[in-house]
């Protein structure tokens, strides 16, 4: 694949960016994905490795060697192709995605991997620049009806794959757009949303209908609800539909329980973020959070961490401050350790590049503030020794903190729309149901599927679209007793 030495002969290039200095006063894209030359020596890199483990590291199982080698050979027309065989929404994964696959490519064992995400990204936008991205609509219909609640990747995977075997599809959204988390967790400097736009174009072309706005179940607490103007119960799903899909995200944040954090200026980060894209969007925002001139602390060390901090930076914040409960991860992993799968090891986010402090093996006390509203926070430093954490004895300090996020995952979904549902739920709280076998994603209540965060918990986008593919083609099958639909 690739040029048969081209990975002894050119090495790694990646993505050009805007400057920190530069970005940091818009919320528009900064990442400028390759040129063709670029993109043709970056595809030259990839081996003829003989077991290409990307394709496994892959959630989506993209045919990774076929479409390096068709760039490489300037083939652009057929590498989307190949690339949309096993992705709906590459756009989506070439910006946001981690690159597990690049962990797992085989030239990473010794030099830097190939830049796999970086064609990702060339090929998809080379593609809707040439208007090679367009509507698959099916020939026949199937007469069945498909409800899928949740617009996020799953939920419009599995909406998109639906649609594309012959059924009719109606997407429930509580949200006032359609994208879910992919509209409102992702801030717009990591991915416009201009692209889940024209993505739901192509799907209305394709059939597909979208209503937002629309809960479905009931007595969701206000920061769920989100405005929504309209319910819609299960039973009359089941009414209406032949099949439903229940793929929300996993939105139940976890909390921190400690003294003061009832005070005023500590939020969850998703009561911050999605506000600035409403913003974005044109939307006026009422008592908006806002990070201008204050000291910002963020207290969780992932990707919804990391886009608080690029946040708050663009917003005018005076300092950012990011903690992080485990200790710090080792500069580079033991490559003959864990490759080809996932490593720990030291990451800087382009928003950590921008300006941020961060510190490891920090404990949140407790919030101080005056007023009713935080003005500092208390912490102190903590070792782990066999799995178990401790405090360092006279290790306790304090910062200034106006505005506090917390940002330490999500737990689960949201429990009403599972228990309006009734399905049953697994230890973590998430809809049981399998993912091989006859009865794959189905859950405990017949004709009732789930798919993505609702299944298997907070994740990745790739394994949402994953999941949204593999559920398309059970619901197919029950729906027809088999399915020409890829798993």
């Amino acid at each position: 694949m690739g040029k048969m030495t081209g990975f002894m002969e050119f090495a790694r290039q990646e993505e050009g960016h805007l400057a920190p200095e530069v970005r940091v006063k818009n919320y528009k894209e900064f990442v400028l994905h390759l040129s063709e030359p670029e993109a043709t020596i970056q595809g030259a890199r990839c081996m003829d490795c003989g077991i290409p483990f990307c394709t496994s590291g892959c959630p989506v199982n993209n045919i990774i060697p076929d479409w390096n080698d068709l760039v490489y050979r300037g083939n652009y027309r057929d590498a989307l192709d190949t690339l949309h065989s096993t992705n709906n929404f590459p756009e989506f994964t070439g910006r946001i995605c981690p690159a597990p696959c690049e962990a797992s490519c085989t030239l990473g064992i010794h030099e830097l991997p190939v830049g796999i995400k970086s064609i990702e990204h060339f090929i998809i936008d080379k593609g809707w620049e040439n208007g090679w991205v367009v509507p698959q609509i099916a020939p026949e219909k199937t007469g069945k009806k498909v409800a899928v609640v949740g617009s996020g990747p799953a939920g419009l995977a599995t909406a998109q794959q639906l649609a594309r075997a012959g059924h009719d599809v109606t997407v429930f959204e509580k949200n006032d757009r359609i994208g879910g988390l992919l509209r409102y967790g992702i801030p717009d400097f990591k991915m416009e949303k201009s692209h889940i736009d024209r993505r739901v174009a192509q799907m209305q072309a394709e059939g597909v209908t979208f209503r937002t706005g629309v809960l479905v179940g009931k007595d969701f607490p206000s920061n769920v609800n989100n405005g929504a103007k309209e319910t819609i119960s299960p039973a009359e799903l089941d009414k209406l539909f032949d099949a439903v899909v229940i793929a929300g995200g996993a939105e139940q944040p976890r909390d921190l329980p400690v003294p003061g954090r009832e005070l005023k200026g500590v939020h969850f980060a998703m009561d911050f973020l999605p506000l600035q894209n409403k913003v974005n969007a044109g939307d006026k925002i009422k008592d908006q959070i806002k990070a201008a001139g204050k000291h910002v602390v963020v207290i969780g060390g992932g990707d919804t961490g990391s886009d608080c901090v690029g946040t708050s930076n663009r917003q005018g914040a005076a300092s950012v401050a990011q903690f992080e409960l485990m200790p710090q991860p080792p500069a580079q992993e033991n490559k003959p350790l864990v490759w080809p799968y996932w490593p720990t090891k030291l990451r800087t986010s382009s928003s950590h590049e921008e300006g941020c402090e961060r510190d490891w093996a920090v404990a949140t006390k407790r919030f101080e503030g005056k007023g009713g509203k935080v003005d500092k926070l208390i912490a102190c430093r903590v070792e782990w020794k066999d799995g178990k954490m401790s405090e360092v004895p006279g290790s306790e300090f304090e910062m200034k903190a106006d505005l506090v996020f917390l940002a330490m995952g999500f737990v689960s979904p949201v429990s009403q729309v599972l228990d309006a549902f009734g399905v049953d739920k697994d230890a973590r709280g998430n809809a049981k149901a399998t993912t091989d076998g006859v009865d794959c994603y189905q859950t405990s209540v017949p004709k009732v599927f789930a798919a993505g965060d609702m299944r298997r918990g907070q994740s990745l986008v790739v394994w949402a679209i994953r999941e949204g593919r593999q559920c398309a083609r059970a619901v197919d099958q029950f729906l027809m007793g088999s399915s020409v639909l890829p798993r």
